[in-house]
């Protein structure tokens, strides 16, 4: 019987001929399609041997269009696509960070649409600088003299300590030694530059006479690092970025801050957000400071520097500076994101990760309870729904401390289904949705899931039961 289910298995190009009229496949290269129908003809064959295919009915399924179509166009879609976020953690790292504004992701299609003066000047008429195009936007913002925007801030933080501090001493309250998600570690990226890290203080208290006595002939700067993913609290002393200027300003220091989470706004009352601003660490006289662009800035990848201009130039004429250049798609999005901060109400409206930061709280209790009804019409005979008070995070290392109120729709399965296996099988679904496992109940936050992917719930938990009905006939 196995033999014979093996010669029935209809040959690769009866099969592409059978697709070409589906709109999804159209596009595709043929090559590249014939090469996911021999995968799937394998995966036929894998089930003959494994006893899943024991008969010509049950074989003939498998070539239906509805299983193939449904197969094939799993196996040809994109390795990089759209998710849906329902952790209520608003800077994903894993989930793409901060999602552009509408006139971001316009600039950045204009950009990719058309030629543009990426590096030639409209002024001259001759090459130009693409770090100009933005640096203007930056310095108007901050108040910062000079601006360079490079890759990312792991970038910035190399870059700068490259220039400033290649074989000299750069000190560093052993309380600041931070690492942050993707194994970034200040020591790892110190070592890196060719600088020579010189820790001082004790792991929860650093004083200022810590930093005066370890300032020696090799020093080249003081290093100060916002804790921004984690909090040190009881008894703790940390010199405040004043005291540090003024020590290093007394020995003719730079003090080069990492910012990370590049706050440019005052979140309005009742948000609960405490993250300094850019504007406040240059004010108190930082010479150099960088910080993501992604992350609560709510625009593209990208490391911003900024600083006193003596500082910044040199870091501009730095060699290593092309390997960490921005492209066109990120100076589009970058730019028409600074320009929204010329009003932050404005920012606050647009820019997607401020507005679900600021969303007030009974407005995301009215949606939770629109989508909870909208689940029990669609998928009620599956699922309990239910909906209960919780809290979101900001993420991208921000505001580790406070959660943000919100509202979490539990769904909780009629059928004999584990949390691990639902948050598998979710992963599976047009397009996955992430969602969280709290207090053992299977939960949404309203706060990141997108107006867009509303109407898309229903038939998300739809297909979750089919491929778990499906795997239990298996």
């Amino acid at each position: 019987m196995e033999r014979s289910l093996f010669k029935l298995i209809p040959a690769v190009d009866l099969l592409l001929r059978e697709i070409e009229g589906e709109a999804w496949f159209s596009s595709l290269p043929r090559a590249f399609l014939k090469e996911k129908l021999n995968v799937y003809l394998e995966e036929v064959r894998a089930h003959i041997r494994e006893g899943i295919i024991s008969s010509e009915e049950a074989l003939s399924r498998f070539f239906s269009p509805e299983v193939l179509f449904s197969r094939l166009e799993e196996l040809t879609r994109p390795r990089f696509r759209r998710v849906i976020n329902a952790t209520g953690v608003v800077i994903h790292t894993n989930l793409g960070r901060s999602l552009l504004s509408s006139v971001a992701i316009d600039a950045v299609v204009e950009a990719c649409r058309f030629y543009s003066n990426l590096e030639f000047s409209l002024d001259t008429g001759r090459r130009g600088s693409r770090y100009s195009l933005v640096e203007g936007l930056l310095t108007e913002l901050t108040g910062a003299e000079s601006a360079l925007v490079v890759n990312n801030n792991a970038g910035a933080v190399l870059l700068v300590l490259e220039t400033l501090a290649r074989g000299k001493e750069v000190i560093v309250s052993r309380g600041e030694l931070i690492e942050i998600g993707g194994s970034f570690r200040i020591p790892d990226v110190m070592a890196r530059s060719g600088a020579i890290l010189k820790e001082v203080g004790a792991t929860n208290r650093t004083h200022l006479y810590d930093y005066e006595r370890a300032i020696g002939p090799d020093t080249a700067a003081l290093f100060k690092a916002h804790t921004s993913n984690y909090r040190i609290i009881g008894f703790h002393k940390e010199v405040g970025l004043e005291e540090l200027v003024s020590l290093a300003d007394r020995y003719g220091l730079p003090v080069i801050e990492d910012l990370g989470s590049g706050n440019l706004i005052r979140f309005p009352a009742g948000i609960n957000v405490r993250e300094p601003t850019v504007q406040e660490s240059l004010s108190k006289g930082v010479a150099v400071v960088s910080f993501s662009g992604d992350k609560l800035l709510g625009g593209p990848q990208a490391g911003i520097i900024l600083g006193k201009r003596e500082y910044i130039e040199k870091v501009k004429k730095n060699p290593l500076n092309r390997a960490l250049r921005i492209d066109k798609m990120t100076l589009a999005a970058l730019e028409a994101t600074l320009r929204i901060y010329k009003e932050p109400e404005l920012a606050i409206q647009e820019i997607p990760t401020l507005r679900m930061i600021c969303e007030p709280v009974e407005m995301l209790r009215k949606r939770a309870y629109s989508l909870a009804r909208r689940l029990r019409k669609e998928v009620g005979d599956l699922f309990e729904i239910k909906v209960k008070e919780g809290n979101s995070r900001v993420g991208g290392g921000a505001n580790p401390e406070y959660g943000l109120p919100t509202y979490l729709i539990k769904v909780l399965p009629k059928f004999d289904i584990s949390l691990e296996r639902i948050k598998m099988l979710l992963l599976k679904t047009q397009p996955p949705l992430v969602g969280r496992i709290e207090d053992e109940e299977f939960s949404l936050d309203i706060r990141t899931i997108l107006r867009e992917d509303i109407s898309l719930m229903g038939k998300i938990f739809k297909d979750l039961y089919s491929m778990w009905r499906e795997g239990n006939v298996r």
